[in-house]
């Protein structure tokens, strides 16, 4: 079978797809599919990038611009009480260009990688991209959907190269706390391998915090951006802090597939950094709207069986209401302007009795979203 025909389709961009053909016949579309934030890039941001706009926007080197590769370990170190030669943070487009780089580089055709199942459906198309294969791991509330030491002793084979966690999750927004991740490290470790620990949603945590992998393993490879925390998906601009054997065969391939990340994004970058108040401001607005949701969804009765408590999402059981939550989740578009995103997006198991809720959206058409949920449930 020929590479591309073992891509599948994101299928929540479908269903946006077709939100957006009903909006077009006038029809106002509640949305709770996607995980984009609502709110604008920080003010300070976009003016650090119009004052940009009359530098010339050369290339920088291809692992990134010096100052955000210094502001970034400046950052770790006071973030996370971690220390970070700049050297290791590689400067990408947004973590896509990331986790692409860092497959090219950790697989060779045949071998595997760990992933939670549920997970981000995109990272089973990175894997298979760099000629691999992605072991998808059945995970459930008794481990917080979240892969722990025992199912990676498990299901590691003498192919597999590395594991991933995502922290907090998506699409169930539970924390991995010290502790768990340690364990993760040390079982990656003892079969010679990788724990890659996917962080794009750090800063996004809810009456709790969740740690950096470089706290418990300097041997973890790390992988975030700008797109969540700082709501600047569209300047495309992520980061990996690699081991330091890892640089060189990363930069060789960095200079080959994207050549190096957007110029004018990273230097914005060094700004958002700074824009603590705009962050926490974010923050505290996607927790009302959680706490919101926790409180109405199982009235209409989608049982949350873990609560989240980072990221934007809801990871809901709905065997209560259907078993197949795809032509539920197509049919309250339809019927009702709502999307939120079926479980068949994540992975297989249990899929057809989950989906996912976004809360990346305003409250006001949150609370019109389960308003219209209810009618159509009482149809």
């Amino acid at each position: 079978m020929r590479t591309i025909d073992q891509i599948e389709p994101f299928r929540v961009m479908q269903l946006l797809e077709r939100a957006k053909e009903l909006e077009a016949q006038g029809r106002k579309i509640i949305h709770m599919e996607i995980g984009e934030p609502d709110f604008h890039t920080p003010e300070s941001v976009r003016n650090a990038a119009k004052k940009l706009l009359d530098n010339d926007q050369f290339y920088t080197p291809s692992t990134g611009a010096p100052e955000l590769q210094q502001a970034l370990a400046a950052w770790y170190e006071q973030e996370y009480h971690v220390q970070i030669a700049p050297e290791r943070i590689l400067i990408t487009p947004g973590t896509s260009g990331a986790f692409n780089m860092l497959y090219a580089v950790l697989i060779d055709a045949g071998e595997s990688v760990l992933l939670p199942d549920p997970g981000y459906p995109c990272q089973r198309n990175f894997i298979r991209l760099a000629g691999g294969q992605p072991l998808n791991i059945p995970v459930g509330p008794d481990s917080r959907y979240h892969l722990d030491g025992a199912l990676i002793d498990k299901h590691w084979q003498p192919h597999t190269r590395a594991a991933v966690v995502i922290n907090p999750g998506n699409p169930t927004g539970t924390v991995l706390q010290r502790q768990s991740i340690s364990e993760l490290a040390k079982a990656c470790r003892a079969h010679n391998g990788y724990l890659i620990s996917d962080e794009i949603y750090h800063g996004l945590t809810y009456d709790t915090s969740a740690p950096c992998a470089l706290e418990v393993d300097d041997h973890a490879i790390v992988i975030n951006g700008f797109s969540k925390r700082w709501a600047m998906t569209g300047w495309r601009i992520g980061w990996a802090i690699v081991p330091e054997k890892l640089i060189e065969p990363c930069r060789r391939v960095m200079q080959n597939i994207f050549i190096a990340a957007p110029t004018l994004s990273q230097y914005a970058a060094i700004e958002a950094l700074k824009a603590t108040d705009a962050v926490e401001m974010m923050r505290s607005a996607y927790d009302e709207r959680r706490q919101y949701l926790l409180r109405e969804l199982p009235k209409l009765g989608f049982d949350i069986v873990v609560e989240p408590q980072g990221a934007f999402y809801i990871y809901a059981n709905v065997s209560k209401l259907t078993e197949d939550s795809k032509s539920f989740c197509w049919r309250l578009l339809e019927q009702a302007g709502v999307a939120i995103t079926p479980g068949e997006d994540f992975g297989v198991y249990q899929s057809n009795t989950h989906l996912r809720f976004s809360y990346a959206t305003h409250l006001d058409d949150i609370r019109e979203g389960i308003a219209r949920i209810a009618a159509f449930l009482n149809k």
